[in-house]
């Protein structure tokens, strides 16, 4: 693989439809049209933007991908020789029969042309975008004759940006609406404002509307009085109120507690954000209002309702119970119960749920794909919500991405996303889940599993397993298939051996073979070199906590116990990334596709090399700061100095996956976080480990 320039990734991104994807051997089965002879592009004359972009969009696809010329038409319900003609199919009096809801349609396919009958406007342009998907999956113009119906499982599916924080460039909210999601999340902290200053949007919400998405705030306004204090109308109509005046086409907005936390009147918490933990520097063991189900929730929900809907009468208010799922299931059902039923409620699929790694327990702290959910404290909401008649929502993260491994686009992991994905569907039908958020954070970020999820989430329901042979073929080439999906099954098992820990999820994972180690000096992640562009959208690199180690958790096994039962699942984990890395080493014809699937399995077996050593070095640490002889300190000293030259190799070694690949090593919050500049920060201050405290360490031996 050639070297990329940093941010060379976007411009993939940016890049809708690829060159070159026909495979000209393929000859079409006596059961399917030929299009490449070129065909028109039938459209009524007063056809929504929606459907004008689409259809445009697919022209430029048979040209760019296929090879095939097609030209646009206006004709109404014309439907003429060699067509591709839409319908809206109210104005035809077709019956859509199961089709019949949102983005359906029904596609009819005869011996010289395609007739499309859609329920909206986004269902006809959904309908092209199908086409192109089995064109794509075929890597031929041909369309199998006869009829196929389809309608979405799920509205809304939310995304964040993966291109850049709250950035959505055109080509990029098409390669969204093309994966099927039909709406995206602005960080809003006032009115064209979010953490990395001005967007404009209403412009942003009238330029997705064009691929059919809406927009949703998410919400970072300030929630400083309570919905019972005097002049608290007054307060939020010039925050939530004033944002919805302006931007009445806003589709909604997304509450959740540690960003919207108010001073709640609820005995159980204390006053001051999440992150204040002590009084006069003294603990005073409650949680903040964000972080706790407070009686008064409803009170403030019920006012953000009332002055938001002045502006939106029908503005999605999603209330995100993320923060409590550990606190008692009876404090979090009880407030559900008195929840304005007109909202949407939103749980995560699978957080909080204990996790058994030999004879320790722990639990999943933020998003993770080791375990496909849904977890107990999803299903306890999700029961509650349904008894209520609420809206249910949930963070699944299937645009392909959680918390698992920072800095890389997606994980490559399809037959545990497909155990993912058919949780998701089979909640659908058990508790009436109608709504996802598909990611938080890391963004959406295209990809075969991006795909793999769309597939999963129409109607009529399709086997996964199928379409997955179908997109491995496509994407990685149809003779590597066997091998390929050998080494995908390895990962996908891979995955389910990682220990979802916080100390793992905000330290060694998040940024990976750049983590530093310390002994007695602390360090901290230096920022990316480019984060004068653009503030800190959060955190900055504070979200990496460089200290292994987060303190106890009264649900978790202590340290001592839990430490090595970790270090085995994650040397399994290492094991089975390796097998798969071995397989597609050793394919013949790797294509440009499968070259950038291998390197990133590496980036990915690196990371856990450095997960592994990160917690021996946390034991061998604790151990030396305790150790009572000096023989046994001088065996530690000697361990750890072992352990960090390992750490520099690995890091040297990670060096070249990173510059191979522009998207690896860089994550929205933090930006470069291991790109050759961190990693060689990374050596030199391990070096100085070596070289100065195990150094001064041994010294102190000697008196």
């Amino acid at each position: 693989m050639k070297k990329e320039n940093a941010y060379e990734f976007r411009k993939k991104m940016l890049c809708i439809h690829k060159s070159s994807v026909r495979d000209m051997s393929k000859k079409p089965d006596n059961d399917m049209l030929d299009l490449q002879s070129g065909i028109s592009v039938v459209t009524d004359v007063s056809a929504s933007e929606v459907i004008r972009t689409a259809a445009l969009d697919f022209i430029n696809f048979l040209d760019i991908s296929m090879g095939v010329k097609a030209s646009l038409s206006y004709g109404g319900s014309h439907s003429g020789k060699g067509s591709i003609t839409v319908h809206l199919a109210k104005d035809c009096g077709v019956e859509l029969g199961d089709a019949a809801g949102y983005k359906g349609y029904k596609i009819i396919t005869d011996n010289k042309n395609i007739e499309i009958y859609a329920y909206d406007d986004r269902g006809a342009a959904q309908a092209l975008y199908f086409l192109e998907d089995t064109m794509q999956l075929e890597r031929a113009p041909y369309i199998k004759r006869g009829e196929v119906q389809s309608r979405a499982m799920f509205s809304p599916q939310m995304v964040h940006s993966g291109y850049a924080f709250d950035e959505y460039p055109d080509e990029y909210l098409s390669q969204i609406a093309h994966d099927g999601r039909d709406a995206i999340l602005v960080y809003t902290m006032d009115v064209n404002r979010t953490p990395r200053g001005y967007v404009d949007f209403n412009g942003l919400i009238d330029r997705a509307a064009r691929y059919g998405i809406d927009v949703y705030a998410y919400s970072y306004l300030a929630s400083d009085m309570n919905p019972e204090d005097e002049g608290a109308e007054e307060y939020y109509e010039n925050n939530y109120g004033r944002l919805f005046r302006e931007c009445p086409r806003l589709k909604g907005v997304t509450l959740v507690g540690e960003a919207v936390e108010f001073p709640s009147r609820d005995p159980h918490v204390a006053q001051g954000r999440y992150y204040e933990t002590t009084t006069d520097g003294i603990i005073h063991g409650k949680p903040s209002s964000g972080m706790y189900p407070c009686e008064d929730y409803p009170v403030w929900l019920n006012l953000l309702k009332r002055i938001i809907r002045k502006y939106n009468e029908n503005a999605d208010i999603v209330f995100w119970s993320y923060n409590w799922g550990s606190q008692p299931e009876e404090a979090r059902v009880k407030l559900i119960e008195s929840l304005p039923s007109d909202i949407s409620l939103q749980a995560t699929f699978e957080m909080y749920e204990p996790r058994h790694f030999g004879s320790a327990v722990s639990h999943c702290a933020d998003y993770t794909l080791s375990f496909e959910g849904p977890g107990k404290y999803f299903i306890s909401e999700a029961e509650a919500a349904k008894k209520r008649g609420i809206r249910l929502y949930s963070m699944t993260n299937t645009a392909g991405m959680t918390w698992d491994f920072g800095p890389i686009p997606y994980l490559p992991m399809p037959h545990q996303w497909i155990r993912r994905l058919e949780a998701v569907r089979n909640a659908k039908d058990r508790w009436g889940l109608c709504g996802l958020m598909e990611c938080h954070h890391y963004g959406y970020y295209p990809s075969f599993i991006s795909k793999l999820a769309k597939w999963a989430f129409i109607e009529p329901r399709v086997l996964l397993e199928d379409i997955l042979e179908k997109l491995i073929k496509s994407e990685f080439g149809e003779e590597n298939y066997a091998i390929t999906n050998q080494a995908l099954e390895l990962w996908s098992d891979a995955i389910r051996h990682y220990t979802p820990s916080d100390a793992d999820q905000y330290g060694p994972f998040r940024v990976g073979p750049s983590y530093p180690f310390c002994l007695y000096r602390k360090t901290t992640l230096p920022s990316s070199k480019d984060t004068s562009s653009m503030p800190d959208p959060m955190f900055g690199s504070s979200i990496c906590v460089p200290e292994y180690g987060l303190g106890p958790d009264k649900r978790d096994s202590i340290t001592g116990i839990r430490i090595p039962e970790e270090i085995k699942s994650l040397e399994k984990a290492y094991r089975l990334m390796q097998q798969g890395i071995d397989l597609l080493s050793g394919i013949k014809t790797p294509n440009n596709e499968l070259l950038t699937l291998l390197n990133m399995g590496k980036f990915i077996r690196n990371s856990i090399t450095t997960g592994i050593d990160a917690k021996r070095w946390f034991l061998l640490k604790n151990r030396l700061f305790i150790a009572d002889t000096k023989e046994e300190a001088a065996e530690l000293l000697d361990k750890m100095e072992s352990l960090l030259k390992t750490e520099i190799e690995n890091a040297q070694s990670t060096i070249p996956i990173v510059e191979a690949d522009s998207r690896l090593g860089w994550e929205p919050r933090m930006l470069y976080v291991t790109d050759r500049w961190h990693l060689e920060w990374k050596i030199r201050q391990v070096n100085a480990v070596i070289d100065y405290e195990i150094e001064e360490y041994r010294k102190s031996l000697e008196l």
